[in-house]
């Protein structure tokens, strides 16, 4: 076989182990969710805003561009969080027209419930690799996603 057909054999089977991984994925968010009493994307923006908060906040913008998805649509689900009391919804001390989002205690609570079911997941998902191994995974995945970003721009502006 050819140089450029392993190239390419190797990229397709990269691809569709990015998609078998993606769609697990999903799938343990979804049953974190339904532990919960909520939908897999209000998880994701909880894990979003747990990833994101610093102590002061998160603005929606901020958890939209994490999650890549519409402002509106975090505001939305927000709402919703916020009326199950799972988030805090807070104008902004620096600009009052800005929202600043976190957990609640009681979403801190249900989360760190989860927490030992969590890290016996991460164990049996990420069995065989150590930390080295792990490190050097998510800094080629990180460039991977970079340029899978600049590749989609090159596709939508017509340059591919």
């Amino acid at each position: 076989m050819a140089e450029k057909e392993q190239f390419d054999r190797a990229v397709r089977d990269f691809i569709w182990n990015i998609v078998e991984i993606h769609s697990q994925l999903e799938e343990i968010h979804k049953g974190w969710a339904e532990m919960l009493g909520i939908t897999q994307p209000q998880w994701l923006i909880l894990m979003a805003i747990d990833e994101l908060d610093d102590g002061r906040g998160v603005s929606g913008i901020a958890v939209a561009n994490k999650l890549r998805i519409h402002p509106a649509f975090v505001t939305n689900q927000t709402k919703r969080l916020e009326s199950m009391e799972l988030l805090a919804r807070e104008p902004s001390p620096d600009d009052a027209r800005f929202i600043q989002m976190s957990l609640t205690n009681k979403a801190r609570d249900e989360i760190t419930k989860l927490s030992i079911k969590r890290q016996a997941l991460n164990s049996t998902m990420f069995e065989g690799l150590d930390d080295a191994s792990l490190d050097y995974l998510n800094k080629r995945l990180t460039s991977i996603a970079k340029n899978s970003r600049l590749a989609s721009q090159k596709l939508s502006i017509g340059i591919l």
